[in-house]
């Protein structure tokens, strides 16, 4: 069924979408009874408000997935995945079969969704996500697609406890994003109980209108009143909607309606509460068309057509400028390029690429969990975003980018003010744990380039990478030591310091290359050689040039302005370890002690990984 006309009129088609919410309601129960697992009560709870928007509001053409003009339908509250898989049932995207596969090995119905299906943006399931990415969304289809769609989110009220919620519903407002409606499932329980507000519904409405929304309470399992609700929302252009719905968790079953305790698990009874909400139905339900929207000309170009500023070698450059020049001038050769930036673009150097294009800069404040959330959103529409703060920041959003990865999502993260080198700020300013972080998420690439030439080749590099890749950069000058043009591959390295008498091997990344360089110059004088190696990737890591150089020298120092777990000593030891050979004596100087505040160099030297230490600890190898 697909209807438009007023509810109150037609006492008949009330009566559907009544019995297509109990179908949702049944298959919930089904599927869940079938994996003998899920969250059959949390989905009940909202099976009249997917009813009335699926069958009524919801413009989405199953058929075809990745239609421009489709909307888009988020749920937030991943684990009422069995709702959601009812509903793709009910309009003929799967069918019984598949339904009844439900958290099976092998089956696309996980226990949260995820983007194996077509129909899904991204993976959800981390409660406190689905509106931050709907934000984004929404932002690309008002600011950058310039498309009718609108965002809907599914949000259950246990997460309107997360402070991502509050980064999201500022940003909406403050951005006047009226294609995005947001629908609270206000049914009071939680996992172990009730949940902060419990029904108060003016409780949040007052909280969202203080960020410029607009709100409307309704009962959510009133059928006439959830269509006035969507109509409300579509109708009101200049602000963001919430609709928050007083529900009932496991509504339509007298043994888990509003009951404690019953989270997370199937109905006790699945065939009798199949009985109660009125038997299996097989009722199809056709959402309205999208709107008519011209196919979009490809935004791409290839990448060929840029190139990176130069230079000058022998001369000083910072690589977080390197990259701010590179964006704004690949941006000129990338239409579908979008930044965005967490009030920091004059230290990211972002700004370069704002005064360059203004329509494609997207500023977030100091709200990094909605700025990746944003990138992630931006990506489901095809464009491509590079997202920029403080490399310590990037940990206030460090679950987001893990869910980016689940979400097989490719966005591009650039860390500014790395380690120790900083200076004179403090080790609240330093990322001394990104390296570790960002090589832990699945199918991330992981990039730390030492020279200005460098960081804006890899700048390009990344706009094709897919996934989650991240780039470190420096906040002061380096030497520039390669040639402008000059390409740099993902996974590769460059020998700068090579000989058949080399006696030990310096491998380093970012500022420690430098040192690297000038710690094999004090070697020589003391006539030991030493072979140095810029592993700029530090995931993936360049193993075959690792183990050559193993062999060769049977003696490897890993030096890095970042703590000892998880950054470039670990990806080397991990590299030769897995290469099938003995093992060298391997040295990894690291950033050991809590730093305080004091000059850029004093604190490589204070960290002990500076030049002298570099070459003591080569020398005490060659020596032991």
């Amino acid at each position: 069924m697909s209807t438009s006309f007023p509810l109150e009129r037609k006492h008949d088609v009330i009566e559907d979408l009544h019995a297509i919410a109990q179908q949702l309601r049944v298959d919930s129960v089904r599927s869940s009874a079938a994996a003998s697992s899920g969250h059959p009560t949390s989905s009940m709870s909202a099976a009249d408000l997917m009813a009335v928007l699926v069958a009524r509001h919801l413009r989405y053409d199953f058929a075809v997935p990745r239609a421009p003009g489709n909307d888009h339908l988020i749920f937030s509250k991943g684990h009422a995945s069995p709702l959601y898989y009812a509903i793709l049932r009910a309009v003929g995207a799967i069918g019984e079969a598949e339904l009844l596969t439900y958290r099976t090995a092998g089956s696309r119905l996980e226990g949260h969704p995820t983007p194996r299906l077509p129909w899904v943006d991204v993976a959800t399931g981390s409660l406190g996500q689905g509106l931050p990415v709907g934000v984004g969304l929404a932002m690309a289809g008002r600011s950058l697609d310039r498309l009718p769609y609108r965002v809907w989110v599914l949000c259950g009220d246990s997460e309107l406890a997360e402070g991502s919620i509050w980064e999201a519903a500022e940003q909406a407002g403050y951005s006047r994003l009226g294609n995005l409606t947001m629908i609270a499932d206000i049914n009071r329980l939680g996992q172990r109980g009730p949940t902060r507000h419990g029904w108060d519904t003016a409780a949040y409405a007052e909280r969202f209108r203080a960020f410029g929304w607009h709100t409307l309470e309704i009962d959510g399992h009133d059928i006439t009143a959830i269509d006035h609700a969507f109509d409300a929302a579509v109708r009101h252009a200049d602000s963001p909607t919430v609709i928050l719905a007083r529900t009932r968790k496991g509504r339509g079953v007298a043994a888990v309606e509003d009951k404690e305790g019953a989270h997370g698990k199937p109905v006790p009874d699945a065939a009798e509460a199949v009985r109660e909400l009125g038997g299996i139905r097989d009722i199809h339900v056709t959402p309205m068309p999208p709107a008519p929207v011209p196919v979009p000309a490809s935004r791409r170009k290839p990448l060929p057509a840029w190139h990176p500023p130069a230079f000058e070698p022998g001369t000083m450059a910072a690589t977080r400028t390197a990259f701010g020049k590179a964006l704004a001038v690949l941006g000129d050769a990338r239409p579908e390029i979008v930044v965005l930036d967490g009030e920091v673009s004059d230290s990211t150097r972002t700004g370069l690429f704002q005064e360059a294009h203004p329509d494609r800069f997207f500023e977030f404040y100091i709200a990094e969990q909605q700025m990746v959330a944003a990138a992630v959103g931006m990506q489901v529409r095809g464009w491509i975003p590079f997202a920029a703060t403080f490399a310590a920041f990037f940990t206030r959003a460090y679950d987001f980018i893990r869910m980016a990865a689940v979400s097989r999502a490719s966005i591009r993260l650039c860390g500014s003010h790395s380690g120790v080198w900083i200076g004179q700020d403090g080790p609240s300013q330093m990322g001394l744990e990104d390296l570790a972080a960002l090589r832990a998420v699945y199918g991330s690439t992981v990039l730390c380039p030492c020279d200005a030439n460098q960081a804006a080749w890899l700048t390009g590099v990344m706009a094709d990478i897919s996934g989650v890749s991240y780039m470190r950069t420096c906040r002061g000058d380096t030497p520039v030591i390669y040639q402008p043009g000059e390409k740099f591959e993902i996974g590769g390295s460059r020998v700068l310091r090579s000989s058949p008498d080399d006696q030990v091997t310096l491998v380093a990344a970012g500022i420690t290359v430098h040192e690297a360089l000038a710690a094999a110059d004090l070697l020589a004088e003391d006539g030991i050689a030493a072979r140095v190696i810029d592993a700029y990737s530090v995931k993936p890591v360049d193993a075959a040039t690792l183990l050559a150089a193993a062999a060769r020298t049977r003696r490897i120092v890993t030096v890095e302005d970042h703590w000892p777990e998880g950054g470039l000593g670990d990806a080397v030891l991990a590299a030769l370890a897995a290469g099938g050979r003995p093992l060298p004596a391997v040295r990894k100087l690291a950033v050991r002690a809590m730093p305080g505040s004091a000059a850029p160099e004093e604190q490589l030297q204070l960290a002990g990984i500076d030049l002298a230490a570099i070459a003591t600890a080569a020398a005490e190898l060659v020596g032991g």
